[in-house]
């Protein structure tokens, strides 16, 4: 099928399918009544496993505001390509996306019973799923955001921020969050951890290769990493940071 005239389904039920998946070296199946039957799910679809846009924002973020999901009432987050589930496996681990639940949709029934397989013969991808996101609430498909049809894989819509503004506008990141770190420090690592924690996202400066350490010591008064600062306000480093928090 071409890439146009891409069917909203909202209000319908979701396709039926059974998805062979690899579990500890061994064969087991997840279906669509077990995932999405009495449950508020969220989907999200993509091209392929360890595509550029997918592993580098697509997955990431979702990752990142899973607790902030399930604080709004979704039970289950899933990413779903039309890869087999060896290399969605080996994606789950390259990611380290703990809170995502990797469906293979390797013969690309779930994503045609959608209306959005589409051919990336181009690019040697053969069939493949367009980039969307849903909100599934009991097998019924409450909202659908589908990437417009242009050229190339656009990404505008299908975000984890867009459809967390859907589900709670008021549960959106509001504050700007800005980082000093440099490369290997355990507390900038830790830092950055615990702004992934919280689903804020952060400009990060680094130390030799964006900014001088003259520089931060100009801004911060301070010679160590991290230096956090939020909404323009100077936080302190890693420990500081979980008393702010706290």
């Amino acid at each position: 099928m071409s890439n146009e005239n891409f069917a909203n389904k909202e209000g319908q039920q979701i396709p039926s399918v059974t998805f062979p998946i690899r579990v500890n070296d061994d064969w087991s199946k997840r279906d669509s009544q077990e995932i999405f039957a009495g449950k508020t799910v969220v989907v999200f679809s993509l091209p392929g496993a360890f595509t550029p846009t997918c592993s580098s924002t697509h997955l990431p973020r979702y990752n990142e505001l899973a607790a902030k999901f399930a604080e709004n009432g979704v039970d289950e987050i899933l990413c779903v390509s039309v890869n087999d589930t060896f290399v969605m496996n080996a994606w789950a681990k390259d990611q380290q996306a703990e809170n995502i639940s990797f469906i293979p949709d390797g013969n690309g029934e779930f994503t045609a019973g959608m209306g959005l397989l589409v051919e990336k013969n181009d690019i040697g991808f053969g069939k493949r799923s367009w980039r969307y996101s849903m909100l599934v609430k009991d097998g019924i498909i409450e909202k659908m955001f589908i990437e417009p049809d242009l050229p190339g894989d656009p990404f505008e819509v299908s975000d984890a921020d867009t459809m967390l503004a859907y589900i709670n506008p008021e549960a959106v990141q509001t504050a700007q969050v800005s980082l000093f770190t440099k490369p290997g420090c355990p507390h900038c690592a830790r830092a950055k951890a615990l702004l992934a924690q919280q689903g804020l996202q952060y400009e990060e400066l680094v130390l030799g290769n964006e900014v001088s350490i003259s520089a931060m010591r100009a801004i911060t008064n301070a010679d160590t990493v991290p230096q956090i600062f939020i909404d323009g306000a100077h936080i302190g480093g890693a420990d500081e940071l979980v008393k702010h928090f706290a």
